[in-house]
């Protein structure tokens, strides 16, 4: 009995032998590699890939994908802000809309899973009127929507004070603007030429601080045109801006400096640092007014100096950004294009 198992154990073993040896696996996958298949999937089968996927599913993942970006996009836009005249704050500038620029994003998102938060890439929509489509009136104040601020240092006297406060905001990285005084000017060149170089705005704030309004239009355009004169010659400064001393002035003297394409600019918040009050007071003063878009009033003052660094704490920790006239004037938004926008 025990020989017949044996017997029968040994002739299965020759018949799996003889199977194995005349219908081998390689033999197996070969022939189903011979069956009629289209090429790509023959290909696909050789490789042991993941199959490609055809133009017409491309397509189709890149429509979805621009649907699902244009829904957003329309959730996401904000429309821009004409400038305009106010009654109580005169000329108020513009601020940029923002948009998905769709061919961007939609770059930028290829090849990402469907559920991927997207990848939005955004331009800005400058308003149809702009500051400069307003006509000549003054200006105190940027667009409300914008939170930025911008330090006006009006210079006639106080030599003494500038270099601490040009050292506080080099290391603050702040550039602020600075009206210069004509006869001051003239005598301090090489000064204001430092200040210009240093990165701030330089402009102009009539020659011999007049009040404006009290003197004839062929006075007023001698007193915005000699300094004008100096700036641009003695400091290379394409200027912009008048700021009339002591914020005296009538519509002649806005009419004139538009006329010369100067705007006249004053300000939002006064320190009053002429009176010497304590650094303290300046700032518990500025922190209460402050508000997007504030023009700052110093000058170089003692009681400037030293509450500068204080001002410049405070109004950082309310989360403002500081800029020159110009920037705080200007309709762009404060955004980082690429990465999101400041609603």
């Amino acid at each position: 009995m025990r020989g017949r198992l044996l017997f029968i154990t040994a002739i299965v073993i020759i018949g799996m032998y003889i199977l194995l040896e005349y219908s081998p696996v390689a033999q197996f996958i070969a022939a189903v590699q011979q069956l009629p298949v289209d090429g790509d999937a023959a290909a696909w089968m050789r490789s042991g890939e993941p199959q490609k996927r055809s133009d017409r599913e491309e397509d189709q993942l890149e429509e979805a994908l621009l649907a699902r970006i244009r829904a957003e996009a329309e959730r996401l836009r904000e429309a821009p802000i004409d400038a305009r005249v106010d009654r109580v704050w005169h000329a108020i500038p513009g601020y940029n809309g923002i948009e998905v620029d769709l061919d961007a994003t939609l770059a930028a998102n290829r090849g990402r899973g469907a559920s991927e938060d997207l990848i939005f890439v955004y331009r800005e929509v400058e308003p149809k009127i702009q500051l400069e489509d307003l006509g000549a009136h003054p200006i105190y104040k940027g667009n409300p929507k914008k939170k930025m601020v911008g330090f006006m240092i009006n210079v006639a006297w106080g030599d003494e004070h500038l270099p601490g406060m040009l050292a506080t905001l080099e290391k603050e990285g702040i550039q602020a603007t600075f009206f210069f005084d004509g006869s001051w000017l003239a005598k301090n060149i090489e000064q204001a030429k430092e200040i210009c170089e240093a990165g701030h705005e330089c402009s102009n704030h009539a020659y011999s601080h007049p009040n404006m309004s009290r003197l004839s239009r062929a006075k007023q355009e001698e007193e915005i045109l000699k300094t004008e004169a100096l700036l641009k010659d003695e400091l290379g400064v394409d200027n912009r801006w008048f700021a009339p001393p002591s914020g005296d002035y009538n519509q002649l003297t806005v009419e004139i400096a538009y006329q010369h394409g100067l705007r006249t600019v004053l300000w939002t918040i006064d320190t009053v640092d002429w009176k010497n009050p304590e650094p303290d007071w300046i700032v518990r003063r500025i922190a209460a007014r402050l508000e997007p878009g504030s023009l700052i009033l110093m000058h170089p003052t003692s009681s400037a100096a030293q509450a500068l660094p204080g001002l410049i704490e405070t109004i950082r920790s309310k989360g403002y950004a500081f800029g020159t006239v110009s920037e705080v004037l200007s309709s762009k938004r404060m955004l980082d294009i690429e990465g999101g926008f400041d609603f």
